[in-house]
């Protein structure tokens, strides 16, 4: 029997499914039906025999809908004979609560690392491909013989900075110390200088910029973080590095949230030339729709997650 290699979005990421197939057209496109009962309740129904064939779900844990979405349609493609099952889930949300700070605080990450390790294991084992992730530890989060696989979006961060500033000549600038060394790894992969600004916390909980490292007068410079929510830090940094002489400044990041007007704000603030993200979170390509200016720019991610899709896992 030829295994085919279908591949399943849930409702959130079709039109990252679409841009999958385009990029891979050896990719087939699974079947689903989907409709909602009056009381709100989800019926889903895979219509494929998938029994003996590799199978790829996209979906990330954008909500609390998208995430029962999520476990449900991969519970039901192992349970109906899947040979194999990759979860590329290019937004884990969550990622910020990684660990507890105040007693009695819920690891949220932790939890939704076991609920996806409890998706029944497809018969060569079951893989999760998760797009630059907040804190390095979260793969250990997983448990039990799911492979939990940390993907790096540095060759797609790398190519929009150049674009950005096509001379090379600019300063590589991270919005807080947390990612400074996330930062320098990429200023010296590109050869040029990276810079850090650093933060301090209020008695209110606000926070304030402590000092600057690295020069950045009369330079171009790109602030780069892994996700913009709010985009509260990243206009304290932009903030700080204006004050210091910066010429121009962008701003660079994985994951794009936009909660309410936070694109909106970010705008308005008059900092930036541009902002581009990866379309790793389906807000990200909403924002995008509501803006006609070009202010922000999504990128496709599809390409990172496609040499493991050429591989697919073992039994464990």
């Amino acid at each position: 029997m030829r295994r085919r290699l279908l591949v399943y979005a849930t409702e959130a990421y079709g039109p990252f499914l679409e841009a999958l197939l385009l990029a891979a057209p050896e990719l087939e496109r699974g079947l689903l039906t989907r409709r909602f009962f009056p009381d709100g309740e989800r019926y889903l129904r895979v219509e494929d025999d998938v029994d003996g064939h590799h199978v790829v779900l996209v979906a990330g844990t954008v909500s609390e809908p998208d995430t029962l979405e999520l476990f449900d349609l991969a519970s039901s493609l192992v349970k109906d004979g899947a040979e194999s099952f990759t979860l590329i889930c290019p937004w884990f949300g969550y990622a910020t609560m990684e660990r507890a700070v105040k007693r009695g605080e819920v690891v949220t990450a932790k939890s939704r690392a076991r609920l996806l390790s409890a998706i029944p294991l497809a018969r060569r084992g079951n893989r999760v491909l998760l797009l630059d992730l907040h804190a390095e530890g979260i793969p250990h989060y997983f448990e039990g013989e799911v492979r939990a696989v940390h993907v790096y979006g540095k060759p797609l961060v790398m190519e929009a900075a150049r674009r950005l500033v096509p001379s090379g000549d600019f300063v590589l600038a991270s919005t807080d110390a947390g990612r400074a060394k996330w930062v320098e790894s990429l200023a010296n992969d590109m050869h040029v200088p990276a810079a850090v600004v650093l933060k301090r916390r209020l008695p209110d909980g606000s926070t304030e910029i402590a000092s600057r490292a690295a020069s950045v007068e009369g330079q171009d410079v790109i602030v780069y973080d892994d996700m913009i929510r709010t985009g509260g830090s990243l206009l304290h940094a932009a903030r700080a590095y204006r004050d210091a002489g910066a010429r121009r400044l962008f701003a660079l990041a994985t994951h794009g949230l936009f909660p309410g007007d936070a694109l909106e704000a970010i705008h308005a603030s008059g900092l930036f030339e541009k902002l581009v993200v990866t379309d790793s979170h389906p807000a990200a390509i909403a924002s995008r729709a509501r803006r006609a200016d070009g202010f922000l720019e999504v990128v496709p991610s599809q390409s990172l997650f496609l040499p493991y899709l050429c591989r697919q896992p073992e039994n464990t």
